[in-house]
């Protein structure tokens, strides 16, 4: 493997867990990739970037973030001032700016139906935990992949702190200086397409693709589409290294 060829860093977001990202390992793997899916906590976003950043601090090299969904947001916080990340790639993700929240930028725009869709739960230490209620994941979270699959999603989702939800990014967002690609599709009923669109706007995307008819769920339902942009994301990364040692 080249010294400069990054390692894929996979953050899931509320909802799911680190299987979701096992279609585009798979593809990664066979172009020889080396991919690596963190389990985030899902407990505050603070928190949940100081574990991303200390995963990154793991691996030797540069590294591309990419997050779903909330990940969109532990990768724009663990990504600030971190010189180890050389690319974001957005799926399905919020990018927030300074002091914005999932809680806040979902309902920005009008389409999102998960206030309906979820489930509070009190916990002990973290206040309450949110879930997707089991007979209605399927259409809410990933409703372009067969009901088997989406049984077996529902019974593993990971649920996330109101917390976290909640919590505004805290930090100049990396985006800012790290270039960034955005993949989401037009019928996501979690998050708003509008927001995926102001996102990668004003984060200046290097690249944006929107999926007709895909979900929410895009790692799971549309990989290749994922993997096509964390292509872009490496490659250009690759190619502004070759660049400046010319």
């Amino acid at each position: 493997m080249s010294d400069n060829k990054p390692t894929i860093v996979l953050v899931h977001g509320a909802f799911a867990e680190s299987a979701s990202w096992n279609g585009v390992i798979e593809r990664l793997q066979a172009k020889g990739v080396r991919a690596v899916a963190v389990a985030n906590p899902l407990r505050s976003l603070s928190g949940d970037a100081q574990y991303v950043r200390d995963v990154i601090a793991s691996i030797e090299g540069p590294v591309v973030l990419v997050g779903h969904s909330y990940g969109g947001l532990v990768i724009t916080e663990a990504s600030s001032g971190n010189e180890q990340v050389v690319a974001l790639v957005y799926v399905s993700a919020f990018a927030p700016d300074t002091g914005e929240s999932a809680f806040t930028l979902s309902t920005s725009a009008p389409g999102s139906t998960l206030g309906d869709a979820v489930a509070a739960y009190p916990t002990a230490d973290a206040g309450p935990e949110l879930v997707i209620r089991p007979e209605l994941f399927h259409a809410q979270f990933c409703a372009d992949v067969p009901e088997s699959v989406a049984a077996l999603m529902a019974a593993t989702q990971r649920p996330a702190t109101q917390a976290a939800l909640s919590e505004g990014l805290p930090s100049e967002p990396g985006w800012k200086r790290i270039p960034s690609w955005h993949v989401f599709g037009d019928q996501d009923r979690n998050i708003p397409v509008a927001v995926f669109r102001v996102g990668a706007e004003r984060a200046g995307s290097q690249g944006t693709t929107e999926i007709a008819g895909a979900s929410h769920a895009l790692s799971v339902s549309q990989p290749d589409a994922v993997v096509a942009t964390i292509a872009a994301a490496g490659r250009a990364y690759v190619e502004s290294i070759s660049a400046s040692a010319a």
